[in-house]
């Protein structure tokens, strides 16, 4: 398979290139930075210099081209704006979501967030509702696309440990639980979970929520 990637130099998207170049995947990750090429290659993978927060679709649709699926694992950082929030956790999933579609590319992984549904709870802290509110925007767009083949992940609280190849997968809901939850699951088992869902065209038109657990990965997403 050729895997697109965009938001290539993240932490779950280095990850995930690692894995899927390793068993022979083409993989291109879309970074900002030109300094981020050489560590994707590193990785395994190629690397598309493109600033989704400028990008055109046409531009992004160039570099889908020939792609069995694309991957949105970009972010907008901890550090940032309401408005950079807005252009990046939704704005930039609704372009390559158009440049998918113009690309002729069905297939569309979006890692989002475990508590989505709680955008509007003031007692997480306005920084943090105003990230989920962008991720909840672009999901509701996800959601009337009929013309790709999406899946959506919502992880927990990420971490940066080994992983050890067992999660808590569960069926999330388009509107999510409003008390937040902050289960933790490694990076890397977050990685894995996208394989599996790669590779099951079934998972098409779900959420799930992915958190530590005792389940094979494998076992937990045939489930």
């Amino acid at each position: 398979m050729k895997i697109v990637i965009a938001g290539g130099h993240g932490k779950i998207a280095l990850r995930l290139t690692r894995r899927l170049a390793a068993r022979g995947d083409t993989v291109v990750g879309i970074v900002r930075n030109p300094r981020h090429v050489d560590d994707i290659r590193r990785a395994g993978g190629d690397a598309v210099v493109l600033d989704l927060e400028h990008a055109t679709v046409e531009e992004v649709a160039a570099t889908l081209a020939g792609a069995d699926a694309a991957v949105f694992s970009a972010g907008s950082g901890n550090s940032a704006t309401a408005e950079r929030r807005d252009r990046m956790d939704r704005a930039a999933v609704v372009l390559v979501m158009d440049a998918a579609e113009k690309a002729g590319v069905r297939r569309f992984l979006h890692v989002s967030s475990i508590n989505v549904g709680c955008a509007d709870d003031r007692g997480i802290g306005e920084g943090y509702s105003v990230y989920l509110r962008a991720k909840r925007a672009a999901e509701q767009h996800i959601f009337t696309r009929d013309t790709l083949d999406w899946t959506v992940l919502r992880p927990g609280v990420l971490t940066d440990g080994r992983g050890d190849g067992t999660v808590e997968l569960t069926p999330g809901k388009e509107v999510g639980p409003k008390t937040a939850r902050f289960d933790q699951v490694a990076r890397e088992d977050v990685a894995a979970v996208l394989v599996a869902l790669l590779d099951r065209p079934d998972t098409a038109r779900r959420i799930y929520v992915v958190v530590g657990g005792k389940t094979p990965i494998e076992q937990a997403v045939d489930a």
